[in-house]
């Protein structure tokens, strides 16, 4: 009996896996190619469900085959089209732009989903030949299962066999493994790249088709499947596709065997395999460890200044707080109550944009996990509220050392690789963490902790914003508008230490190994120890923002700790400009503002701030302080100044 369990899991676990194989192909050929982590690949596996099921729809039953047959090829023209014009334009710059911009298009291919087809579960209808089931040697799969196997197994190997025996094959190897060497030859690879892509994106709708047949077609599909392609090309090696198909039948079979026996570890296991991958072998099981080409840009700061000098930019940053501490004197007359709440939230996010600027902006350490510490800090201070002390100071102070620790810990595994890897180790970690969240009961699991109360003192000696007013003239000032202050107090503070350490030895060594690591290591520093250090700094004061969040709502759920809130704030921080540290605070303001601006006109808000940010990584990636500059030439009459290489690498920023 146990053996024909066990026996009929491994057969839903190899349906499973098939699809995650082509899945996975896509995702690992773009990259082994094209040097590309395409965030956006599981909305082109949704995106293909949907084109089936307009196919369907109209056709019946039948026209599932004609949209296994075309749905794939309309994907992929999209596909094509997204290589040609939005990431072709990267090509030259850090690697990590292809991440950042392809986050923008998941906002973009997401809302547009919802805005086509509505939100909700829809069954794709497969014809009734692929209905029924089969039994063998005491095992029991229906037929549309064993289609998956076949189909999918089939189109695996047409793919490796094009890989393989092919001329376009042949360079597209060539490729992946020495793209200068390619070159050399006479070939041109670029011209291959937008084809490449433009398969990897029909492979994820063909996937997308025969899984939304065996179960149902949402918007939110795509995002589900794309932890655990990363997690497949991972282990089976980026760019590898051999790696791809291992990985995706491992991942498939492990996932469904956890699901069967030991529900309680769903989600956990499979991504504590890509740490230990990312941790022991990088590079994957088959895949190549190659080093960073040396035509790959750095990650491009702010500005140098722009056009205000220094004692300007001061006074001028003086009186944008004079200003904020202005906003709650004229709610409720002025404006709306709400429009505190909603500048409250502005300044808790440009915390925590601030706190992944002081990583990314000056060591160059992208972190797409930084929801992570958000989350710790937002639990932290609910559990020092519900459990020890109902002191907002102590549960503050318990959330800043929680999270500096944990930073501590995740850096110092996270910091021994970079790059991509990096990146991905850091968005392991906290799916990690996300998933903790929802199974743990200490956490509340999936609903979160609720109704916590808090006192502002120690020792049980202290005051309640809601028991406290002040009267400023005619304007009383209680509860959150106080709160409000505690906030703007608390993103001046951070903004003024992390200046001076920006300012002081620790700060300048961080600015040379975001110049230049190599150097700054042939001089004698140990690069990897400052950047674990403010790896900490940054994760403190992003758990500093969490707690501050859940002392102003008074709850704390698993979703604060969801990847699409790591996304989020790399939208900040790049809209802003990074590498300034006021520069993401501008962008949190921009992102809130344009979301309360957009949501007044259609729910579908995000497709529009998709499209800003992508524009943002294409055409202004020193973000928005450094528009002055640029426009400077044309407002001073002398036309525009020579344009910056897409390149260029060693620019500084300057807070």
């Amino acid at each position: 009996m146990i053996v024909g369990s066990l026996l009929q899991s491994l057969v839903d676990g190899l349906t499973v896996g098939v699809v995650y194989v082509l899945l996975a192909a896509g995702l690992s050929v773009i990259f082994g190619v094209m040097n590309v982590i395409n965030f956006a690949h599981g909305e082109l596996f949704a995106l293909g469900a949907y084109f089936a099921l307009a196919l369907v729809g109209p056709l019946g039953g039948n026209g599932f085959f004609v949209a296994l047959l075309v749905a794939p090829l309309a994907v992929g023209v999209v596909g094509v089209a997204i290589e040609r014009y939005t990431v072709q334009p990267l090509y030259g710059r850090n690697p990590l732009y292809h991440i950042l911009l392809t986050f923008g298009l998941v906002l973009v291919i997401n809302d547009l989903i919802y805005l086509l087809w509505g939100p909700g579960y829809v069954s794709l209808v497969v014809p009734t030949v692929l209905t029924g089931t089969v039994d063998a040697f005491g095992l029991s799969a229906s037929v549309y299962n064993v289609f998956i196997v076949v189909f999918g197994a089939a189109t695996a190997l047409a793919v490796w066999a094009m890989l393989e025996y092919t001329k376009y094959g042949l360079i597209v190897r060539a490729g992946s493994q020495d793209r200068q060497m390619v070159r050399t030859l006479g070939i041109d690879i670029d011209r291959y790249y937008s084809l490449v892509f433009g398969v990897g994106a029909a492979l994820a709708a063909v996937a997308g088709i025969i899984l939304g047949g065996y179960q149902t077609v949402s918007p939110e599909m795509g995002m589900g499947v794309i932890i655990p392609a990363f997690v497949i090309v991972v282990l089976g090696g980026l760019g590898s596709f051999k790696g791809a198909v291992v990985g995706g039948l491992l991942v498939g079979i492990i996932q469904t065997l956890v699901r069967t026996y030991v529900p309680f570890l769903e989600g956990l296991v499979i991504v504590l395999l890509m740490i230990a991958v990312l941790l022991v072998r990088p590079h994957g099981l088959f895949g190549t460890e190659a080093p960073e080409s040396e035509d790959d840009g750095d990650l491009l700061a702010g500005t140098e200044g722009g056009i205000l000098d220094p004692t300007t930019r001061t006074y001028l940053g003086i009186g944008m707080v004079g200003l904020a501490a202005l906003v709650p004197l004229g709610a409720g007359t002025l404006y709306s109550t709400y429009v505190v709440t909603l500048v409250i939230e502005v300044l808790i996010w440009g915390l925590f944009a601030l706190s992944l600027d002081f990583v990314m902006g000056y060591t160059g350490l992208v972190s797409l996990g930084h929801a992570l510490f958000y989350a710790l800090g937002a639990y932290a201070v609910a559990l020092v509220l519900l459990h020890v002390t109902q002191s907002a100071v102590v549960a503050i102070a318990l959330a800043i050392l929680v999270s500096a620790a944990i930073a501590w810990v995740v850096g110092y595994l996270s910091i021994r690789v970079s790059g991509v890897y990096f990146a991905m180790i850091t968005l392991a970690f906290a799916e990690l963490f996300y998933t903790m969240l929802r199974r743990l009961e200490i956490t509340g699991g999936s609903e979160g902790l609720f109704g916590l109360s808090t006192y502002y003192g120690i020792a049980g000696l202290g005051i309640s914003l809601d028991d406290v007013a002040i009267f400023v003239g005619p304007v009383e000032l209680t509860g959150q508008a106080l709160f409000y202050y505690v906030a703007l107090a608390a993103l001046v503070a951070a903004f003024l230490l992390t200046r001076r350490m920006l300012e002081s030895p620790f700060g300048a060594v961080l600015k040379s190994i975001r110049e230049n690591e190599q150097r700054a290591t042939f001089i004698g520093y140990e690069t990897t120890r400052y950047k674990r250090r403010a790896f900490v700094v940054s994760g403190a004061l992003a758990g500093l923002a969490g707690g501050l969040f859940t002392l102003n709502a008074g709850y704390a759920t698993p979703s604060f700790g969801y990847w699409l809130h790591s996304g989020e704030v790399i939208v900040m921080v790049i809209l802003g400009g990074m590498g300034t540290l006021y520069g993401p605070i501008i962008g949190s303001g921009v992102f809130f503002g344009l979301e309360e601006l957009l949501t007044g006109f259609t729910e579908r808000w995000r497709l529009v701030l998709g499209t800003i940010f992508v524009l943002f990584v294409i055409f202004l990636p020193r973000g928005l302080v450094s528009l002055p500059a640029q426009l400077a030439p044309y407002v001073g009459g002398s036309g525009p100044g020579p344009e910056p290489a897409p390149d260029e690498s060693h620019v500084r920023g300057d807070d």
